[in-house]
């Protein structure tokens, strides 16, 4: 992490406001419940999201913001008009994070603990979580510093409701500063971003924006214009029972062939082998009985066809189930959840120079790197909204050892203030 020295004595000022507004709605947010499920089929897919949608509406009506509205689907919109005096008609943009969080760890009761003054040591918190400096390197970048963890009980939220305080925040300081210069400043709160239905109801007439930037994740400082392409494939085989006294060239058992199937897809190919720009399987929920066994597999890499290649291979996993175990029926179903995103964004070369020229003035070096992993703006991105991803201080996601740099939170949110003036260039 490298923190650029010219721009010190500009980051000192207001940096405690930022500290503490940001803080605290962080601490706030986390303990709204707002897991999501994936085996809803409505949206939200949990009430805590619309409770969640509607206590933010209500708090960015309280800043004095007029325009504020939470859909039937609890996505939350609202938008600041572009400041007066502006020399030319400036384009709008659009801030997007989600209410959700993931369902991969426990998110109720949620109870942060705040680490001031960091001293670089391993953090022993509840249920046998430590946080260490070995496995989280980036701890070490903050020593000294404000980070947020949970009590190791549950996740921490920062993914991803980090991105909601520093939005929210920014709005907040254009408000109190009426005479910085910005165009229309647009956001909007999904519901449901991780169970890769947070853009089905998007509210796509509502927006002005022609680009958006999401707030959700990376390291200090980055830039990410790149992620996975994504399948769902969704595997039951069905067995036949008998009673197991007389099961002797009867029985087809159904949670003996999930196994099998399992065990066919290639160990070098799952999420804990691979990392960088290789792709994986990952089964992410089953059910058994005798009779029938379900799997949801997880198809992800950056290069569609691997992606199909992977729904190939599981296709032909399953027809050797049926060879193998006469009176097994095997369905196969896939679905494509997201697009890789690079090829809607590289074009957007003006607005990536303006990103990287904000973080930089945020006080620190831009880095652009890719995601192991999806966001709003991908699906966004497929409709003709470039949406690329910024940081937003988290790290850790999904799980019980998730924190958060608070450093790293007002530098996101610095960068979101700073792109919005900088967005007024001609």
């Amino acid at each position: 992490m490298i923190v650029l020295d010219e721009y010190r004595a500009e980051l000192k000022k207001d940096v405690h406001w930022f500290e503490d507004r940001i803080l605290k709605r962080f601490l706030r947010y986390v303990a709204f419940p707002t897991t999501s499920n994936r085996q809803a089929t409505e949206i939200p897919s949990t009430p805590g999201q619309r409770v969640f949608a509607e206590a933010l509406a209500a708090e960015l009506r309280s800043l004095g913001i007029s325009q504020v509205e939470v859909d039937d689907h609890s996505y939350v919109y609202s938008c600041l008009p572009a400041s007066e005096g502006l020399s030319r008609k400036v384009p709008p943009l659009g801030l997007v994070a989600h209410l959700d969080t993931a369902s991969d760890a426990p998110g109720e009761n949620v109870k942060p603990r705040v680490h001031e003054h960091y001293d670089g040591k391993p953090i022993v918190l509840e249920a046998g979580v430590v946080l260490h400096p070995q496995d989280s390197p980036q701890l070490l970048s903050y020593k000294g510093r404000t980070i947020i963890t949970s009590d190791g009980t549950t996740l921490l939220g920062s993914d991803d409701k980090a991105g909601i305080a520093e939005i929210i925040t920014a709005f907040e300081y254009f408000t109190l500063h009426p005479d910085e210069p910005h165009g229309k400043l647009e956001l909007v709160f999904t519901p449901d971003e991780e169970t890769g239905r947070g853009t089905n109801e998007f509210p796509r007439d509502k927006l002005a924006s022609s680009f958006c930037l999401t707030l959700d994740g990376g390291g200090d400082g980055t830039i990410e214009a790149e992620c996975f392409d994504a399948y769902n494939v969704n595997v039951t085989i069905k067995g036949k029972s008998i009673h197991l006294g007389d099961a002797r060239g009867r029985l087809v058992n159904a949670v003996t062939l999930l196994g099998e199937l399992l065990s066919m897809l290639p160990a070098a190919e799952s999420p804990e082998a691979t990392d960088g720009r290789y792709g994986y399987y990952a089964p992410i929920e089953a059910t058994s009985t005798i009779e029938e066994a379900t799997v949801s597999i997880l198809i992800r890499d950056f290069e569609e066809r691997e992606c199909l290649r992977r729904v190939k291979a599981i296709k032909a996993c399953a027809k050797a189930l049926e060879t193998l175990y006469p009176g097994a029926v095997c369905n196969v179903k896939s679905e494509k959840q997201y697009s890789n995103m690079f090829p809607y964004i590289k074009k957007e070369k003006r607005a990536f120079a303006l990103i990287k020229e904000a973080i930089q003035m945020s006080g620190i070096a831009p880095r652009e790197t890719i995601i192991r992993g999806g966001t709003d703006g991908a699906r966004l991105s497929e409709t003709g909204i470039p949406t690329p991803n910024l940081f937003d201080g988290g790290f850790n996601y999904h799980s019980r050892k998730e924190w958060a740099a608070l450093d790293a939170m007002v530098r996101a949110c610095r960068t979101v203030i700073c792109l919005a003036q900088l967005w007024t260039r001609d």
